[in-house]
Parts: C-alpha cells; structure tokens; sequence
C-alpha cells in the first residue's frame, strides 16, 4: 500500500519536498551557531579591548624609558668624553714634567760639546788649575746650551736634572752620583739650529775666549744626525716636603698648620 502511494506521489514533489528539507537543515544550522557567534563577540570584545588599551600604554611606557636611558648614556658619554680629555691632558703634563726631570731615555737631533784640558805649558807663577776643565766651564757650558734651546743635555752619559749638582773632585768631576774623569762630553738634544743659535751666543764667544783662547782648553763640537739621551739614572726623592691640607677640609673657625708637639 504504501509502495503505490509513493507511485502515486509526482516526482517533482519529492524532489521539492528533499530541497525543502536541507533548506530547513542549513537554517536551523544557522540559527544554531548565530548564538554564540553574538555572545562571542560581545562577552569576549570587552578583555580584548582592555588588553590591547594595556600593551599599547606599556609600549608607550617602554618607549618613553627608551629616550630617557638614550638622554642618560649621551650624558654619560659626554662626561667619558670630558674625563677622557682630562686624563689626556694631565698624561700630557705628566709626560712633560717626567721630561723635564729626565726621567724619560730621549732621541732627536742635537750637539755633542767635548771640553777637555789644556795642553799647554804652564807658566811659572800661574795655576795649573786654570788649565784644566773644571766644574764651573761645564756648569757654563750647560748653562749656554740650556740659553741657545737645549731640551735635554747629558755630560757623559749623566742626565743633567733640576737638582744635578756638578763638583769638583780633585782631577775629576762629581756629576749626581757618578765620578767623571776629562773628557768630557756634553751632549744637548733640542732643534737643528741649536748649534747656530750656540756659536752666535755672546755668554758662549766670552766662555771661549776665556777658556780656550787664554789657557788653552780644547774645545771641540760634533753634530750627529741624532743624539740619545739617557734618563736620570739617580732615585727621586723628596726630602722635607709634607702635603697642604686643603681649604674645604678645613673645618670652619680653624686655622691650617701643622699641630704642635
């Protein structure tokens, strides 16, 4: 019975009732997920916003101490850079005082000055010392060269310093700390014309003709395309001298000075 009934049914019918029938499927499928898709955007749209509101004032945060450490290592830098040229400028000093003191071995062009004794005869009634070189002929040899633009002067291999005392020591010279016997050589580092500005030197033409033309010490120069320098050979010492106290560290209503007792 009912295999007729179906018989009996146009075929167009069954084909617009199947249609029908997924048509009605397909809606309740979208009102089925219509639901959720609306709670999910309006319960889940609120965290979203106020996370994405809290990494961007984060970012802006980060950012901010991003220029302000920038400020602080150019400032930094700026110091490094000052304190740099400090530094450079007190080793430049320091080298110069070092220098000057001779405690540094030096190069450089310059003149060798060789005074030796008179071979002359000495005449009766004179003094035999007066033909001999003495501590005050290389002390006034020092003296012109350091006139004339010496930098650095050495008298057989001794670094003339701020506190060289030259002596006389019998038939020999006490230079430092180290006996010489004559020859002696003093040789002077300073610039290419420094034997020029010597030999025009008036104090230097009197030395020579005290010296060498009335009694005979020989005289004689030598220029070398470069001279070395020995450094001061000595210790440093400093003896009485004690450190100043300073200003700041005096406390107020004292007076500076060394305590008594």
């Amino acid at each position: 019975m009912t295999l007729k009934w179906l018989r009996s049914i146009p075929s167009w019918q069954i084909t617009l009732g199947a249609a029908l029938l997924v048509l009605g499927f397909l809606i309740a499928a979208q009102l089925g997920s219509e639901g959720p898709r609306v709670r999910y955007t309006t319960q889940e749209r609120t965290p979203l916003l106020e996370t994405a509101t809290e990494l961007q004032a984060q970012q802006d945060e980060l950012k901010a101490r991003i220029l302000e450490l920038r400020e602080d290592i150019q400032a930094v830098e700026g110091q490094g850079a000052g304190s740099a040229d400090l530094v450079r400028s007190l080793n430049a000093q320091l080298e110069e005082a070092r220098i000057a003191a001779g405690l540094i071995p030096l190069t450089g062009t310059g003149i060798v000055l060789q005074l030796d004794d008179s071979q002359a005869l000495v005449p009766p009634g004179t003094s035999q010392a007066d033909y001999l070189v003495g501590s005050h002929d290389i002390r006034s040899a020092v003296e012109e060269l350091w006139v004339a633009g010496a930098e650095a002067i050495a008298i057989n291999g001794e670094r003339v310093t701020p506190t060289t005392a030259i002596i006389d020591i019998g038939s020999s010279l006490l230079v430092n700390s180290a006996y010489l016997a004559p020859p002696y050589q003093v040789t002077a580092l300073g610039p290419t014309d420094l034997y020029d500005r010597l030999s025009r030197s008036p104090g230097f033409i009197d030395f020579v003709r005290a010296r060498a033309e009335a009694y005979g010490i020989r005289l004689s120069f030598a220029e070398p395309e470069s001279v070395d320098m020995p450094a001061f050979a000595g210790t440093v010492t400093l003896r009485y001298s004690r450190p100043l106290a300073s200003p700041s560290a005096t406390p107020a209503g004292a007076t500076s000075g060394s305590p008594e007792g």
